[in-house]
């Protein structure tokens, strides 16, 4: 697809360090560009790191491959992975030893101690300092009172964002208030239009892979600005009506959590790109009203199907939600794909996406066996790594994170209640 901006290559190659084009209120970062120089000292291995985290867990049955090795059948919630199995690697049977219930969920990334210092934020102390935002947390879905995912090294619970139009106003139109943003997606314009001269002139001086570069970037800028127009506009619209019995708070647009979700990918990988950040989270609460998938109306909230009781319907309508958020994130991997670092490789082996959750068994409130996925950062995947925790000396989930962060170029032993690694899995 031809770009708005595209013109006829003139002048140098090489052009000054702008990472931002600006106009007014207008901020839009710039990805990594041949054209702004090579940086002094390549890094080896990934350089960003993504966690992704449900509330209610995920559906053992569902999401746990039934063999071991490479020569796995795909369960049924990660089928939209097909076309990435080389890419990812399924984990079972690792949890912190953490105590049970709901309230302990924030476990999935502060190990055996709920709220403490949890291995995003670790990560971003180390690394988030050389981005314009150390980290970024968000959020799609409503649940009962806010939960935080990520925690600072002092246990400080971190808020999220949990409107796509507040993180695209913070990553692209940071100094404008929120109510003229909106009206500028409402609009159909594009933050481009306000960036064009400036954008026009900075064509003229890249080279042809880094136009070709910044031509996709923006294309994809107004795509997500497209979806969002549609978001904004169903705000307004009536949900639809059932006889289940809503609880007594109002949830933010729980009818568009899946539309939600799906937007904030885009936006974080459009942010990943641009190098506004090395370090996200999305947190994906549910409880809300009755929704529709695929034009079926569930049968319960997403709370309620996840105390299923092991009735058939209802774990059939969990495994639905499920199933769609795994959707949207092959749509983000996809992106991460397709995108490409200044030094020529994907922008997925450049980034290692934690998928996982605190809760293993929500029906039991069960912090045991948590179900955990790794895609990307140039690992060695494609295998359902199945530990038996009744062993003696069986790895810990912590285990796994201390992999994570020494393959980001953290020197560390220790996560929590972890002192090894599971090296011997994924390098």
């Amino acid at each position: 697809m031809t770009s708005p901006f595209s013109r006829p290559h003139r002048g140098s190659d090489r052009v000054g360090r702008r990472h931002f084009l600006r106009a007014g209120a207008t901020v839009i970062a710039l990805p990594a560009l041949e054209a702004f120089g090579t940086p002094t000292a390549v890094t080896k291995g990934p350089r960003n790191f993504v966690a992704i985290g449900t509330y209610l867990g995920w559906h053992q049955p569902a999401f746990t491959p039934k063999q071991a090795g490479r020569n796995y059948e795909l369960p049924p919630t990660l089928t939209p992975l097909a076309d990435f199995r080389d890419s990812f690697t399924v984990f079972s049977g690792l949890d912190h030893r953490a105590p049970n219930g709901h309230n302990a969920w924030s476990n999935f990334l502060c190990g055996m101690n709920p709220g403490s210092w949890s291995l995003d934020q670790m990560i971003a102390d180390s690394i988030g300092q050389q981005t314009r935002y150390p980290s970024i947390e968000l959020t799609a879905g409503s649940g009962e009172g806010p939960q935080a995912m990520s925690f600072t090294q002092q246990g400080i619970g971190l808020p999220q964002i949990d409107r796509p139009s507040v993180l695209y106003r913070r990553l692209f139109a940071s100094e404008a208030d929120r109510s003229r943003t909106e009206y500028l997606l409402a609009s159909g314009e594009s933050s481009l239009d306000l960036v064009i001269d400036d954008a026009n002139r900075l064509q003229k001086s890249l080279g042809h892979r880094d136009r070709a570069k910044l031509d996709e970037y923006f294309e994809s800028l107004r795509a997500v600005e497209k979806r969002m127009e549609r978001q904004i506009a169903a705000l307004g619209e009536p949900a639809a009506t059932t006889t289940y019995k809503l609880p007594d708070y109002d949830p933010i647009t729980p009818n568009l959590q899946i539309e939600a979700e799906n937007i904030l990918y885009d936006l974080m990988a459009l942010a990943l790109e641009g190098g506004q950040t090395r370090v996200m989270s999305l947190f994906l609460h549910g409880l809300g009203q009755v929704f529709s998938l695929d034009g079926r109306q569930l049968v319960a909230g997403y709370h309620g199907l996840s105390h299923h009781g092991n009735d058939p319907v209802m774990i059939r309508d969990l495994v639905a939600i499920e199933t769609a958020h795994i959707h949207c994130l092959a749509g983000f991997l996809k992106q991460l794909r397709l995108k490409k670092t200044p030094e020529g490789t994907s922008l997925l082996d450049d980034t290692i996406v934690l998928v996982g959750t605190g809760m293993g068994d929500a029906s039991r409130h069960s912090n045991r066996s948590l179900p955990t996925l790794v895609a990307g950062g140039g690992l060695k995947h494609g295998s359902h790594v199945a530990i038996d925790s009744k062993q003696p000396g069986s790895p810990l989930l912590g285990d796994l994170y201390i992999t994570l962060m020494q393959r980001l170029g953290i020197e560390t032993a220790t996560f929590s209640n972890a002192s090894r690694n599971m090296n011997e899995v994924l390098l």
